[in-house]
């Protein structure tokens, strides 16, 4: 059967709509500029500039001293990030979709792997500390995995990214704009028919304060364009992208998008992790902005105690100006004599110049603003893994951390969110595009290696048959995400080992004590629990199977010793083996032939391991009998 070719479609998005497009730019960025000069200005605090931000002091010979509280504060919550990187585990929500949800769980994180998310997850937590707000885009490359296309996931800039001002989730926002500086000449070479057209270029973004000289003058701002329309009663996104006020491609002028739009998800292709929330917008603050005050007063107070000491350290003196001293050879401390003229003391024409240090009071209101930084921001000394005010003990120590880390989790928690989102789009763009099958290396958990096909078979619309008649139409496969942690941290390591330690010193795998080991492991949590209760449950029927199968043997020597004379049954309750005086060799192999034909309905009756010990319990029984 031929494939139906696509029409050609009339363009519906050309110069003027362009025009309407960057108008809707230049408003959305007109209203986002507090939050631009926010950032610019947390960047500085950050990279410890921030003295260019402070209003300078009337004598510009002052230190200038930049203590690290601040950096130290997110360098500790960065690293409670990290030590907690996210893991996806894809869960169905009908059971006819367990086998997809199996194949994504294992493909999400090889693919996340193959575009480098754990260096994107690093520079996107350092963002929103800084600035308050982490982004993360999502889309289609088809020029990435050899030009069969596959997803590509980056860290955004909130400085290129434009929404609607007054709304709180992007995804409500009509039109949604990522501006990007390009150089021209590789413009150029993709795109000839910008050749002239850079020079109309009005878009101005805003820049960071770089410390080495970056020209921009050579490069063009590229917008890429989403914004969202009603097909029918569906909403639909569509993309263009457009330089200098020139088409350079737009979804609904292609007749493979033009209707069903550009991504099939409909959602804009962003996740904003917002830090601490504000009203009126999807961006939120950071710790900069929450520490940068006790930083500023703590510098200020380190610059007058540090003028104080250099003023007492060097002393300075009042030189009468009739005086007859050489001054020249008086401040060089390389001269050994010191020239003066006239009669009389030389002290009389030098008198020293007294520095007053500074009250104590002074250096404690400094240590004040440092616990206040400390205390405010939640990075106490026991987060850091100090061990001062007398707790030594590595109990107190752990529990002191796991409670003063109860704000690292509530933020790793709102990233974790962020992040399921993310691999919510990703399962997006693996049903839509995925239509070649294609192969994703899996390490299992024992660190064997395998080979997994993967294609969107299982992710596309399938027939739920008919009913009563009647179709029940096209059901699409919906799963969930559930985030886990991989816990990379020695402390959450070393924690889960004394764990598991204490559980097998009280007796938790004893079969034995099953029973007792689940009810305590009901009022229990903690990561990994539901694995600890399968084996310790498995354990406790393995038992009961051992138990019930012992006592099969014991029936089947009872049967063996009425028939022969022997006592198997004797020997195997008193647990010291088998004693079968007078017994000859073949009545032994006659009687391990009985046990043998005896087994064989219980073998029948048991699977698997179950089934393995019965016969070898009984082939023991016999084999144990002594040779006369």
């Amino acid at each position: 059967m031929e494939e139906r070719q696509l029409e050609a479609v009339a363009p519906r998005i050309g110069k003027k709509e362009i025009e309407r497009a960057q108008k809707t730019l230049t408003m959305y960025k007109q209203g986002k500029l507090n939050l631009e000069r926010r950032i610019i200005d947390n960047e500085q605090w950050y990279k410890l500039m921030h003295w260019g931000q402070i209003k300078k002091s009337a004598n510009p010979g002052d230190p200038e001293p930049t203590s690290a509280w601040l950096f130290n504060c997110l360098a500790n919550k960065h690293a409670d990030a990290m030590d907690n990187y996210p893991a996806p585990n894809v869960m169905p929500r009908e059971e006819s979709d367990v086998a997809a949800a199996g194949q994504l769980s294992n493909v999400l994180p090889v693919v996340l792997e193959q575009n480098e998310f754990e260096q994107t997850y690093s520079e996107m937590w350092w963002y929103k500390l800084k600035s308050g707000t982490g982004a993360i885009g999502v889309f289609w490359s088809p020029l990435k995995n050899r030009g069969l296309g596959d997803i590509d996931i980056r860290k955004v800039d909130l400085l290129n990214l434009f929404w609607e001002p007054g709304v709180t989730d992007i995804q409500k926002s009509r039109n949604l704009f990522h501006v990007e500086t390009v150089d021209n000449e590789v413009l150029i070479e993709r795109y000839s028919e910008l050749k002239d057209e850079l020079s109309a270029t009005t878009i101005d973004v805003a820049k960071y304060i770089y410390d080495d000289t970056v020209d921009t003058s050579g490069k063009s701002a590229v917008v890429d364009w989403y914004y969202k329309t009603m097909a029918g009663t569906r909403e639909v996104l569509h993309y263009a992208k457009f330089c200098g006020g020139k088409v350079l491609f737009a979804s609904e002028n292609e007749p493979a998008y033009c209707e069903r739009g550009f991504y099939d998800h409909d959602q804009y292709p962003f996740v904003l992790d917002a830090l601490f929330p504000e009203e009126g917008t999807p961006a939120g603050f950071g710790y900069v902005d929450v520490c940068k005050s006790p930083q500023l007063y703590i510098d200020k107070l380190d610059q007058v105690l540090m003028k104080n000491a250099v003023m007492a350290a060097r002393p300075r003196w009042f030189i009468r100006g009739e005086g007859a001293i050489n001054e020249g050879e008086y401040a060089d401390w390389e001269k050994d004599f010191v020239h003066y003229h006239g009669n009389g003391n030389p002290r009389d024409n030098l008198t020293p110049v007294d520095v007053r240090p500074l009250p104590e009071v002074y250096v404690a209101i400094r240590n004040n603003k440092i616990q206040e930084l400390n205390e405010t921001s939640g990075n106490r000394e026991f987060s850091q893994g100090g061990t001062s005010h007398g707790v030594t003990a590595a109990s107190a120590i752990a529990a002191l951390q796991e409670t003063g880390s109860k704000l690292s989790r509530d933020m790793i928690k709102n990233s974790f969110r962020a992040f399921a989102r993310v691999n919510k789009l990703c399962i997006e763009l693996m049903r839509q595009f995925y239509d070649e099958p294609r192969f994703f290396r899996i390490v299992g958990e024992a660190g064997m290696t395998r080979f997994v096909e993967f294609s969107n078979a299982g992710l596309r619309n399938n027939a739920q048959g008919l009913d009563f008649g009647l179709e029940l139409g096209m059901r699409e496969p919906v799963f969930d995400i559930v985030v886990t942690s991989e816990k990379s941290s020695p402390f959450s390591t070393i924690a889960q080992n004394e764990r598991a330690k204490e559980m097998y010193g009280m007796g938790f795998f004893n079969p034995q004590l099953s029973d007792q080991a689940l009810a305590a492991l009901d009022m229990m949590s903690f990561e990994g629990i539901e694995k600890v209760r399968q084996r310790i449950a498995q354990n406790g029927m393995l038992l009961q199977q051992a138990q019930a199968l012992q006592q099969q043997v014991m029936q089947l020597a009872a049967i063996v010793d009425a028939q022969n004379g022997t006592s198997i049954a004797q020997g195997i309750a008193a647990g010291g083996g088998i004693r079968l005086p007078g017994m000859v060799k073949p009545q032994k192999a006659k009687g391990e032939m009985q046990m043998n034909a005896l087994a064989q309905p219980i073998d029948r009756s048991l699977d698997g391991e179950a089934k393995t010990t019965a016969k070898a319990r009984a082939r023991a029984a016999a084999a144990s009998t002594p040779k006369v």
